[in-house]
């Protein structure tokens, strides 16, 4: 599905980062992992050379434009090309408004939505010389349905959204498809550090009554990415277990 393909992911260290990156390698994908916790990376390089693909390690700060740009520059310079980015990098500051500070206000915009802007244009030159791409977002259900004590959370990825429509329509003229998806409550080591009551409270708006994997999230990103939605752009796909309709 995904083979020959070069594919960059941000935030590729752990969580749904990692899952995304083994589901690629699965199908054939060679991945460049970006993270700036680069010490993590090998465990994900690991995993991806295991089934069969090249991995490439970065240490990028998406926060720093000059750290977006080198690095892009790099990869573009050992791998020849870019078919695929996925901007998955990401943070949470929860706070209530009158209680929030305007540090971490600053610093869930900047990694979120300001790391999204940069990367993808970052490969967009790329990709129009090539005149190919496939550009997936992480975006979240929060940032369609808000929640309380996160708006900063909320504004970045309800951003993340609106940032995917536009840039659609901007690099469609060149056979660059720019898609998001939208995860619910996905499995993670916070969600299973909750309390029995917390968990079963949130499973109570989730029709399927479950929380999805990180792999749910990777399958439909795989999609997105490969040619099989080639006629797809523009869209954004909640993956909540019904808990968005």
């Amino acid at each position: 599905m995904l083979k020959g393909k070069i594919a960059v992911i941000t935030g590729a260290a752990r969580g749904i980062g990692q899952a995304i990156a083994f589901d690629f390698a699965s199908r054939g994908a060679d991945l460049v992992l970006c993270d700036i916790k680069k010490e993590w990376l090998p465990e994900t390089a690991e995993g991806v050379e295991k089934r069969g693909q090249k991995a490439y390690c970065y240490e990028l700060d998406v926060t720093s434009t000059e750290s977006v740009q080198d690095v892009f520059n790099a990869i573009t310079t050992e791998t020849g090309r870019i078919d695929i980015l996925v901007n998955n990098a990401g943070i949470t500051r929860d706070g209530l408004l009158m209680r929030m500070s305007e540090e971490d206000w600053d610093a869930v915009l900047s990694v979120n939505l300001k790391g999204t802007f940069s990367c993808t244009k970052a490969v967009s030159r790329t990709m129009m010389k090539q005149r190919s791409g496939s550009i997936v977002n992480i975006a979240s259900v929060i940032g369609i349905m808000g929640n309380a004590g996160q708006a900063n959370y909320a504004a970045s990825k309800g951003g993340v959204i609106s940032f995917t429509k536009s840039i659609a329509k901007e690099l469609a003229s060149r056979n660059i498809r720019v898609n998001a998806v939208a995860p619910g409550f996905i499995s993670s080591k916070m969600t299973d550090a909750l309390s029995e009551e917390l968990r079963n409270k949130m499973l109570d708006v989730i029709p399927l009554a479950r929380f999805g994997q990180p792999e749910d999230v990777a399958n439909v990103v795989s999609f997105l990415a490969s040619d099989q939605s080639a006629y797809i752009t523009g869209v954004v796909i909640n993956i909540s277990g019904g808990m968005v309709m």
